[in-house]
This record gives C-alpha cells, sequence and structure tokens, in this order.
C-alpha cells in the first residue's frame, strides 16, 4: 500500500498530461510541462516502479471483450485457508479485482460476465473455492461514477 507523500505535485501534473494525451511522448510532455525529460522520464519510471501507476490493461473496459454484466459478490471465508481462497479466486479471469472487507462479507469481488448464465457458471466455480462458505452477488445496473481518480490529482497539482 503506497502512502500518502508517493505522488507530489509535480507527479500528478506529469499524470495529468499523459491522461490528455496518452500517446504523448516523454518529450513532448517535458516540453507541455516545461520541465527536463529526464525528469520526467524519472518521475514516470518511479511511478510504475513504486506501484503508484498501475498496468495499461487496467483502462481496458471488460464490455469490450464481451463481458457486459458488472456484478459485485460478497464472500464469506474460512479465515483459516485465506491463501487457498486468494488464489481460486485468481484462477477465475471474471474475477477482475477483490477486497477485505469489514462487516458480514471477509471478501468483495467485482465480478464480470457475458450474461446471466455466465454469472451463474462463475458464481458456482466461486463456490467451488476452498475456503469459501457462502457468496451473495448483486448485479450492477449501469455505472452512476465511473473510476475517477482526475480530480483527486487535479486537486494534488494545483496545491
Amino acid at each position: 500500500m503506497l502512502n500518502m507523500t508517493s505522488i507530489d505535485a509535480l507527479d500528478a501534473r506529469v499524470i495529468l498530461a499523459l491522461d490528455d494525451d496518452p500517446d504523448a511522448t516523454i518529450l513532448a510532455l517535458a516540453q507541455t510541462l516545461g520541465i527536463a525529460r529526464n525528469t520526467v522520464h524519472a518521475r514516470l519510471r518511479r511511478l510504475a516502479a513504486t506501484g503508484a501507476l498501475k498496468p495499461f490493461s487496467r483502462r481496458v473496459d471488460p464490455a469490450a471483450l464481451g463481458y457486459g454484466l458488472v456484478a459485485f459478490m460478497s464472500l464469506s471465508v474460512r479465515q483459516a485457508e485465506p491463501e487457498q481462497t486468494r488464489r481460486g479466486l485468481l484462477a477465475l479471469p471474471e474475477v477482475i479485482e477483490a477486497h477485505h472487507t469489514t462487516g458480514d462479507a471477509d471478501l468483495l469481488a467485482h465480478i464480470v460476465a457475458k450474461d446471466t448464465t455466465d454469472l451463474h457458471r462463475i458464481t458456482n466455480a466461486v463456490l467451488a473455492i476452498e475456503g469459501v462458505d457462502r457468496t451473495s452477488t448483486i448485479i450492477s445496473l449501469g455505472e452512476v461514477i465511473p473510476y475517477r481518480p482526475r480530480d483527486l490529482l487535479r486537486r494534488l497539482a494545483e496545491g
């Protein structure tokens, strides 16, 4: 997990410029920002190395891959087998994200599926994972607010 000082104002400016023009070269970013090319290059390498910049594949919309149904699955798991459960979830490519949670469930998984029949198959596969006791699934009817760190970056960049 990153600490709160992992990205500074200049990092935020670099990321915003890259967000504005994803095809921009390091030289073009440097010219746009009025900073040295080596500074841009070093900042991007550090951000990638520390995990502050996620892989490019996170930008892909699963619907473009044929997985237009989005669901959120809460899982109750046996605490003695967390690694087996994690490995089981990793083996299902339709589980695109999972978080430990507080409350009634132990994990919350972000699931994508082709349709409800496919979701049923995925649910059965999750239930078959060692350590999973129970699941509850909610189907998303539509995204209201997309993932949006841009406003946080803008706030940091502007000080």
